[in-house]
């Protein structure tokens, strides 16, 4: 294992007592700290933010933060990583010391706790000084002004995803790119599940039609989202639910934008098996947006639906009916999702915790594709998919800036296929690059590729 003297104020907690501190101390005074244990950043390539091999093994043992790591979706991703990446150290972050103490016992050695509020600006750019990786997964996003974690991140030139799922959010991170260009530091924002992993299949449909027909150009994607209940994610993901309500959801078609009412546009999607179709109904989630302007389609929109229906009806209700400004209030928000917790904790037992993400392309010379993710707990599938950006992230796949997902410079794209293969581990359903009516009529296979549509 190959250590640095500036890290050497954490080797306690490692094994190592003092007399051994000193003699590692001497051994290895002659390495920088850049050249350690943290990621190397560049403003020139993204070869030099290569901590891991490509084959999985560790080229030097990396460190990653998870901030927000005492959370439903923060601990997802700290177990998902531990299992997928051994080697790495897991620093989690985050306010409750009980449940951060006990899940670094569950990862094993290689996983500390650290307690503290990322708003402290000088804890948190010394906590960050101390690893390769931030991953930011302490939402709910919306109503956020301020990138914290990613200032702290460019002036500490450590590597950045967060799990945004906030357009306004994800457009202010965005704005810092040229800041991370000039750092030398790779950033992802929205590196998530949806939006996150979804983007991608919907970059990768677009690439394989294209690679058969140069003429055939994009004219619409369709996101359409699926979790039973909370999906087993807790209060932060019911939050977020309410604060998209109290956004007007931004659609485009045929190149123009427009603006409609959340919770509304109701559309029957079928999510193939294991789910069948479900009512699905518009919300303002920032893929809708990169989509347009990165993959340059002219017509984007994004919908979610859930189970039981009772809890569709109430969105849609709390979205035409809640007194104004209760839903841009994200104190009053808050106070509300814990009035409502218990509730939805015991329906939650019952729905389970299914999510299916559908993404539809439909082309100009009327060729359509789709990408079906389905998986039967939405609380290991979310971090699975964090966890495979992030070892991308390590691997070297991401140039600096500030990038979504589905830019070339966000996972470059001979890389996409291995990032969807992690993220698909343990999935029910995972197809891509299918027309619609293989998995809407059930087709069977009579031989050389044709199909009898019964």
């Amino acid at each position: 294992m190959l250590l640095c003297t500036s890290h050497l104020k954490n080797v306690t907690g490692f094994g190592f007592d003092r007399i051994e501190q000193q003699q590692i101390r001497k051994k290895h005074s002659q390495f920088d700290q850049r050249r350690c244990l943290r990621v190397v950043c560049t403003n020139s390539t993204a070869e030099g933010t290569t901590v891991l091999k490509e084959d999985g093994k560790s080229a030097k043992q990396a460190r990653v933060l998870v901030l927000g790591g005492t959370g439903r979706v923060g601990g997802s991703t700290a177990r998902a990583l531990a299992t997928t990446e051994p080697t790495v150290q897991i620093v989690l972050a985050g306010r409750n010391r009980e449940k951060g103490e006990a899940l670094a016992k569950e990862l094993g050695e290689g996983a500390q706790f650290s307690q503290f509020d990322f708003e402290d600006a000088d804890k948190l750019k010394s906590i960050l000084s101390e690893v390769d990786l931030v991953v930011h997964a302490a939402g709910p996003f919306q109503r956020r002004t301020k990138c914290e974690v990613l200032e702290a991140a460019l002036a500490t030139k450590t590597a950045y995803i967060d799990v945004c799922d906030d357009q306004d959010f994800s457009i202010l991170a965005k704005s810092y790119h040229q800041q991370a260009v000039d750092a030398g530091v790779p950033a992802i924002t929205t590196a998530g599940i949806y939006p996150g992993v979804s983007n991608l299949m919907a970059a990768e449909l677009i690439r394989l039609n294209l690679e058969t027909s140069s003429e055939s150009k994009p004219s619409r994607i369709r996101y359409s989202y699926y979790t039973a209940g909370t999906g087993g994610a807790g209060p932060t993901i019911l939050a977020t639910s309410f604060l998209l309500l109290g956004e007007e959801v931004v659609v485009y078609r045929e190149g123009e934008r427009l603006l409609l009412k959340a919770y509304s546009g109701v559309r029957d999607v079928d999510f193939s098996k294991g789910l069948g179709r479900k009512p699905t109904y518009l919300l303002n989630l920032p893929e809708v947006e990169s989509t347009h302007s990165v993959l340059g389609v002219p017509s984007v929109s994004a919908r979610f639906g859930t189970d039981p229906a009772i809890w569709n009806w109430g969105m849609s209700a709390v979205a035409q009916f809640a007194p104004e400004g209760f839903l841009k209030d994200k104190a009053k928000v808050d106070s509300f999702v814990q009035l409502v917790d218990p509730l939805v904790r015991a329906l939650d037992g019952i729905t389970g915790e299914k999510v299916s993400m559908r993404v539809d392309l439909d082309c100009t010379d009327g060729k359509k594709a789709l990408g079906i993710y389905t998986h039967k707990k939405l609380s290991v599938a979310v971090g699975v998919c964090i966890a495979a950006f992030a070892r991308a992230v390590l691997e070297g796949c991401t140039k600096p800036g500030v990038w979504y997902p589905e830019e070339d410079g966000g996972i470059r794209v001979e890389d996409r296929e291995k990032l969807l293969e992690r993220a698909c581990k343990g999935t029910i359903n995972y197809i891509m690059n299918k027309p619609p009516w293989m998995i809407e009529k059930d087709p069977k296979e009579i031989g050389f590729g044709l199909y009898l549509d019964l």
